[in-house]
């Protein structure tokens, strides 16, 4: 009960600093940004806690994204295993989400099943095998968590080596060929015709939302003596003065 009092005094501060502090409302020809809905839960999470919440979000949803044009642009991998290109997505999504073991990377898991994935010699699904090894990293480099709170601990170096990981299995998908002398997986293309650099750019994503995060898990610490010292000096000279 007493978090359910406390939240609504909370939004209504919130709400109405925010009408204090804005300008006229931005321009949105393509859209609004969004915000999850606050939930009790929030309470137990810092701001890190919750960008790190947020930004393996949005990472697994691009890996499941690109998945999806994956499977279109190679329609030959859904075929191995599933019906339906969006029978393979779903699977693939639950295999993801409940961290279950992929039967076609032999128990690997983190790197050694990312290094599977990019082989020249696999013959599974290799768009499956690809995004679930690179989910499965992601995962192992945030202490095997997806959602963060304040007794969690990450670490910026584990988060940077995870970025660099994204771009070495980015470069290899693209230089990589099988035994036939073709690529491993049709993804970008840039012909004279057209111009499709959308995986580049989701991928993009990926590595910049994990750099950032690094960046600001180092501070994570300096930054809390800074809020330790502004607070202080605040309450030194903020405090109302007496007047008898």
């Amino acid at each position: 009960m007493a978090l359910q009092s406390v939240a609504p005094a909370w939004l209504v501060a919130a709400l109405l600093l925010a009408g204090c502090a804005s300008g006229p409302p931005a321009p949105t020809p393509r859209g609004e940004a969004q915000g999850a809905p606050m939930a009790s839960s929030e309470l137990a999470q810092s701001d890190v806690n919750r960008m790190a919440t947020l930004g393996m979000r949005d990472n697994i949803d691009s890996l499941l994204r690109l998945a999806d044009k994956l499977y279109r642009r190679n329609p030959a991998e859904w075929r191995k295993a599933s019906p339906t290109r969006e029978a393979a997505l779903e699977k693939l999504r639950a295999a993801i989400d409940g961290r279950s073991p992929w039967a076609d990377l032999q128990g690997k898991r983190d790197i050694a099943a990312l290094s599977l994935a990019l082989g020249p010699d696999f013959r599974g699904d290799r768009v499956a095998a690809f995004i679930y090894a690179s989910a499965d990293m992601l995962v192992t480099a945030h202490g095997n968590k997806t959602v963060f709170y304040l007794t969690d601990a990450l670490d910026a170096q584990y988060i940077y080596n995870a970025a660099r990981n994204i771009e070495i299995a980015v470069w290899m998908l693209s230089t990589r060929r099988n035994a036939a002398g073709q690529p491993l997986l049709l993804a970008d293309e840039i012909t004279e015709r057209e111009r499709n650099l959308s995986f580049e750019r989701e991928f993009g994503k990926v590595i910049g939302r994990l750099d950032l995060l690094s960046v600001v898990l180092t501070e994570k610490y300096r930054r809390a003596v800074i809020t330790y010292v502004q607070n202080l000096l605040g309450g030194t000279f903020l405090q109302f003065l007496p007047v008898r």
